[in-house]
């Protein structure tokens, strides 16, 4: 399948053709939350009327004066309101009768497991907020908060917001240097962190990476320490407190703080080209709002639905669709410690099996891996309460897409393939699951109250076929800015169009509205005057059926301008050759046609990819070009470029 559509130089080529589409199963339908696209077609005549019906579904101390006001390029959203995510997450749970209704399903990555229904989450939270007052928490400060993945992360973020203190959540696979800095911009009053944590087996010495940030942090006054285990540790009298001991000593009931709707609810940090982490800023009123429907539209949340969003608490799918956006919806939520192939490679199965899963929400790299891995693990296990299925983080390939409906969903669960940010907050793009044909690969048409469209870089509109992505309209959880840096702001997100917030993602849209991601403009590949995203050359390469994962880029060719080199990671069972290698070339050119031949393909046995698992093209660039390799730090294991270096080089001899 391909089509030779090109374009000019300001859009990107549509050359990937994607054929397949499935609706969604009829008993599916038969009890969707939303079984019509009338209420999102509405929305998108009048986004401000429909937001301010959605918000009706939250509690607000004070009813806001005005829906939208919009300054381009600050907006406010439910002006005037008064509300308290924390309230919205559990007091009103209780009030209505859910205080027995599991809110947490914890299992730690050595087995150990432990249920919080709302009501324990409610006691907890209100101690651990009397707590962090104790220590001099006030509204308005910054709390960092530096765990693993255990119950005590999603407390600690909610006793913030019980109080007004803005939380900065920072991965627990971060160094010290990374924690220092993030520390340091926010001026965190308060860190809270863990003796340790569990991956893959090892421990994850989290207090002793504390101490060193904290060395160089003079705004931490106080570093509160959960016991996950009995890790050895320091305890610096005076500075240092245990989370156990602070608990048993605060009461049982700490007022909410009524905050303004834009009052802020968290800083996120997120890289930066320049090497520097942006501080994301999102506000309480619009965000919750925000998450909390798209929780319930998009994932078709019901009563008894177990959900699972794999995401880690440091990353912004963490805080929107583990934490604020379900807990809120008043869902029951699995949270996992640990690896998913710890100590064996159907450690998601075996857990989706033993509670009950209903809804899955993972990253196309997990997915990837899994298909890498093999069917047998899934295939042992009983996965026949699965209902619905989503994807994020990255564009995922078609392949990798028929792999998931078929292998985990059984074929009869829908797909949610949703496009989002860390600044955008919340889904953007995403079919609903009782209403819209999936595409595999295709995200669907933008979610109820969002306006999306394609640009040229001169800013005309492209209606069908690829360009810029632009979100065209305010949306209640967009970010409010970035933290101390006004400037970079405005410059990086609205500088490119007028009033508009360019996402600097390339897409196609097809006639049917249905948008495709096409990968990070940074990382488009520029082939004898077509612009080719990334995505499309990777889905080709995925087709195949030896591929697992690829990432392809972009080097300097004397006549192409630039010459494609695909990495590529095969399925076991699958060796390298150089049989193989033409083999994957000749697919390439069979599914896109001759413009999109790979110059060169480089195995290896894995990429390297962002502890968030998004694959860094940045450094494999560098390596095709023999240029120095750049900033390393943010990747998961910083040894594999080194491997790939010598493996590309190895080959390239060869």
């Amino acid at each position: 399948m391909k089509d030779e559509r090109s374009s000019t130089q300001e859009e990107l080529s549509d050359l990937l053709v994607e054929e397949r589409h499935f609706e969604p199963p009829e008993e599916f339908k038969a009890l969707a939350y939303l079984r019509t696209g009338e209420i999102r077609e509405k929305s998108w005549e009048d986004p401000e009327d429909f937001w301010g019906n959605a918000a009706k579904g939250l509690h607000w101390f004070k009813p806001w004066d005005r829906v939208l006001e919009w300054e381009p390029p600050n907006a406010k959203w439910f002006v005037g309101g008064k509300i308290n995510a924390c309230y919205n997450c559990c007091d009103r749970h209780i009030k209505a009768g859910q205080r027995n209704k599991a809110a947490l399903i914890w299992e730690g990555e050595p087995g150990d497991s432990r249920v919080m229904t709302y009501w324990d989450l409610y006691r907890e939270v209100n101690q651990f907020a009397n707590a962090l007052k104790s220590l001099g928490v006030k509204k308005g400060d910054r709390v960092a908060i530096y765990l693993p993945m255990i119950p005590e992360a999603v407390v600690s973020m909610l006793a913030c917001a019980r109080i007004g203190a803005i939380h900065s959540v920072v991965f627990g696979g971060f160094s010290a240097e990374s924690l220092r800095d993030r520390i340091n911009d926010a001026g965190a009053k308060v860190l809270i962190t863990a003796d340790g944590g569990y991956r893959r087996g090892q421990i994850i010495p989290l207090k002793h990476d504390a101490d060193y940030a904290v060395k160089e942090t003079p705004s931490i006054e106080h570093v509160v320490i959960v016991r996950r285990g009995d890790f050895p540790l320091r305890v610096k009298a005076g500075r240092d407190h245990w989370y156990h001991r602070l608990i048993q000593e605060a009461a049982s009931y700490c007022e909410p703080e009524q905050c303004d709707s834009e009052d802020i609810l968290y800083i996120l940090y997120t890289s930066g080209t320049t090497g520097k982490p942006k501080g994301i800023v999102h506000t309480t009123g619009g965000y919750l709002v925000g998450t909390y429907t798209t929780t319930k539209h998009i994932f078709d949340l019901h009563h008894d639905d177990v959900f699972w969003c794999t995401a880690d608490v440091g990353w912004v799918t963490g805080h929107s669709y583990l934490v604020y956006g379900p807990l809120a919806a008043g869902a029951t939520c699995v949270m996992y410690e640990g690896a998913p192939d710890w100590p064996d490679r159907d450690r998601f199965w075996a857990i989706i099996e033993k509670y009950g899963v209903s809804i899955f929400y993972t990253a196309p790299t997990a997915i990837r891996a899994f298909m890498k891995w093999g069917d047998k693990w899934p295939d042992q296990h009983d996965l026949s309460t699965l209902r619905l299925l989503g994807s994020v983080g990255e564009p995922i390939n078609p392949e990798a897409w028929m792999w998931y409906h078929e292998h985990i969903g059984r074929a009869s669960c829908p797909i949610v393939d949703t496009w989002w940010q860390t600044e955008t907050g919340m889904i953007m793009i995403s079919t609903l699951p009782g209403v819209d044909r999936m595409k595999p690969g295709s995200a669907g048409p933008p979610v109820s109250g969002v306006r999306v469209a394609l640009y040229n870089s001169q800013g005309q509109e492209v209606k069908t076929g690829g360009g810029l992505l632009a979100i065209t309209y305010p949306w209640p959880a967009m970010l409010r800015g970035i933290w101390g840096d006004p400037e970079r702001y405005q410059e990086q997100y609205w500088s490119k169009w007028e009033n508009i917030y360019f996402a600097a993602d390339g897409a196609k849209r097809s006639e049917d509205g249905y948008f495709t991601l096409l990968g990070r403009v940074d990382d488009v590949l520029n082939i004898a005057g077509h612009r080719i995203g990334t995505m499309e050359v990777e889905s080709a390469l995925v087709d195949h059926p030896a591929v697992a994962e690829s990432a392809a880029v972009g080097i300097k060719h004397e006549i192409k301008g630039q010459a494609i080199v695909a990495f590529v990671t095969l399925k076991e069972g699958h060796k390298f050759s150089t049989e193989v290698e033409a083999d994957l070339k000749e697919h390439v050119v069979q599914k896109i046609g001759p413009i999109a031949r790979p110059e060169r393909i480089v195995f290896s046995a894995d990429l390297p990819k962002t502890r968030s698992g998004k694959i860094m093209r940045r450094l494999l660039r560098d390596i095709g070009e023999g240029k120095i390799l750049g900033d390393t730090t943010t990747l998961a294991d910083a040894t594999i470029v080194e491997r790939l270096k010598q493996q590309y080089e190895e080959q390239e001899d060869a």
